[in-house]
């Protein structure tokens, strides 16, 4: 018995071990662990698995979404760029108008100033004319007068002056 105890178990040290024992848990433990693997490994897996992919499908469509947001705000910043170049386009074009406008209005206005003025130096030239034609019609009537009277009555020196100061004091007041 000695060597089938020594097969089976063994003393060591005043321990004893028994291989049967140990042959039986050993052969207990591969069959819990088929089974854990079979019903509890797997399905376990099987979750972390679809837990995994769920995150990788999760995580691909945040980037996903980021790359969208990121497109739109390029977007967005060059609309804007767009706009307010166009407003810029528009600032510029408003003061070259304005401007196109103001000088035009500037023209026109020299232009009526020159005619006023030419208009207003034609007036004071007819009416320096007229001026000058009613003098010699003044004259000539009052040359006519003195003469008419020179002829009624001969007049000495002194009658002839006070006779041309009458007349010249009636022409002032004629006017």
């Amino acid at each position: 018995m000695l060597t089938s105890s020594f097969v089976l178990g063994a003393e060591i040290a005043g321990v004893r071990f028994n291989g049967g024992d140990i042959i039986f848990q050993l052969v207990m433990f591969i069959i819990l662990m088929a089974l854990l693997k079979k019903f509890a490994w797997g399905p376990l897996m099987g979750i972390m698995k679809q837990r995994e992919e769920h995150i990788a499908g999760e995580i691909e469509a945040a980037e996903k979404s980021r790359t969208e947001a990121n497109n739109l705000l390029e977007e967005q910043k060059a609309l804007l760029k767009e706009a307010r170049q166009e407003a810029q386009n528009m600032i510029e074009n408003s003061k070259k108008h304005g401007e196109n406008q103001r000088q035009e209005i500037m023209e026109a206005a020299r232009r009526e100033a020159e005619r006023l003025k030419e208009t207003a130096r034609l007036e004071i030239e007819q009416e320096k004319e007229n001026a000058v034609a009613a003098l010699r019609e003044q004259v000539a009537s009052l040359s006519v007068m003195i003469a008419s009277k020179v002829i009624e009555k001969e007049l000495t020196a002194e009658d002839q002056e006070k006779l041309i100061n009458e007349y010249i004091e009636r022409a002032g007041e004629d006017r």
